[in-house]
């Protein structure tokens, strides 16, 4: 995993999920959905592999919004998955504070191979515990 940020406070980290990460999550979480476990059974599909759990994704957003804005609160978070993520495919994470609204966090994850976005989404940071 790489993390950068600039000045504005943007920033942008990658990692690459591997099958084991969905299989954990898929344990911790009960989501056991064949197409996040079972290889097989995923290249049969649309996909031809395993995809990511969303909130997979999502886990991996909160804990850098945590990291990147200590002690604020989650007032509201939008999210959408537009295309899938694989295993073994890097992804780069990028949070930009809105220029409307220092509190709205924007957040896009891409897959690095092909620029196409996996989650888009927003959170709205409340106030500081």
């Amino acid at each position: 995993m790489s993390l950068t940020a600039d000045a504005q406070h943007s920033a942008t980290f990658s990692w690459i999920p591997r099958q084991e990460d969905f299989d954990a999550f898929a344990d911790l979480s009960g989501d056991d959905n064949p197409i996040h476990v079972d290889p097989e059974f995923s290249a049969r599909t649309r996909f031809g592999r395993t995809v990511s759990h969303g909130m997979l994704l999502y886990t991996r957003v909160f804990a850098h919004l945590e990291a990147l804005h200590p002690g604020r609160s989650h007032a509201v978070q939008t999210l959408m998955f537009p295309n899938p993520a694989y295993a073994d495919e890097e992804l780069t994470f990028s949070f930009t504070p809105s220029e409307d609204d220092g509190d709205l966090i924007l957040i896009e994850v891409v897959r690095a191979a092909d620029g196409a976005v996996t989650l888009s989404g927003s959170c709205k940071l409340g106030v500081r515990t």
